[in-house]
């Protein structure tokens, strides 16, 4: 995909990963929509803020409808609850799938038409290491992210004779507030990761690890 000439919506583009994506998508020549459920929160000079919850579908349905250019999708907007499946809080379990499997559909659903419409484009869905490992403290976001590869691979067959790419972002811990708990030394900087992320967009890669955990899991997934 032509990065230069993409007109982009990040979700969750306020800070951490999200925030390197916009930045780096302008740095590249973009159009950027920023979404984040608070428009103010979004300080990224050159980038349109969008107000964008992706869990509340009429929220989306304004989005879609202010970024009708649309032809780069990056869903990027999760949560990370730490909870165990058995003894976790059920609901905070049921709002880690809600953001990451349904919101994450629900967004992608929303602007297909309009990538669509537009030419065709792709779609970035920022998975994790857990979609494949599988620890009890994050049972809930584990899950969750699983559901989001499952769901990444189907829509990729959808929408292929739609001229819409779907690719997969897969990495461990980040230098980032939802990482706040994790050792340094465990981090990887995202804006290396953002970087990464755009050239396998670029690239037309359909599945990009972005760390050495990544990477190693995913190769022992046989074993």
């Amino acid at each position: 995909m032509d990065i230069t000439n993409s007109v982009a919506v990040v979700t969750g583009a306020n800070r951490g990963l999200g925030r390197h994506f916009a930045t780096q998508l302008l740095e590249r020549g973009a159009k950027v929509y920023a979404g984040a459920r608070n428009p103010a929160s979004v300080d990224l000079p050159g980038a349109i803020p969008l107000q964008l919850d992706i869990t509340d579908p009429a929220s989306i349905e304004r989005a879609v409808k202010t970024a009708g250019d649309t032809t780069l999708l990056i869903n990027n907007a999760g949560i990370s609850l730490r909870q165990p499946l058995i003894g976790g809080d059920l609901d905070l379990i049921r709002q880690e799938m809600e953001t990451h499997y349904f919101g994450t559909l629900g967004v992608t659903r929303a602007f297909v038409p309009s990538i669509e419409a537009n030419g065709g484009g792709a779609i970035l869905n920022v998975l994790s290491v857990l979609s494949w490992l599988h620890l009890d403290v994050t049972g809930g976001y584990s899950a969750a992210k699983a559901a989001g590869w499952a769901m990444t691979d189907s829509v990729r067959h959808e929408l292929a004779p739609r001229g819409i790419a779907v690719a997969a972002l897969h990495v461990g811990y980040m230098d980032t507030d939802m990482a706040a708990h994790a050792p340094a030394d465990q981090k990887t900087d995202p804006a290396l990761v953002a970087r990464q992320a755009l050239d396998g967009i670029a690239a037309g890669l359909t599945e990009i690890l972005a760390d050495d955990l990544s990477r190693n899991v995913k190769a022992g997934l046989a074993g």
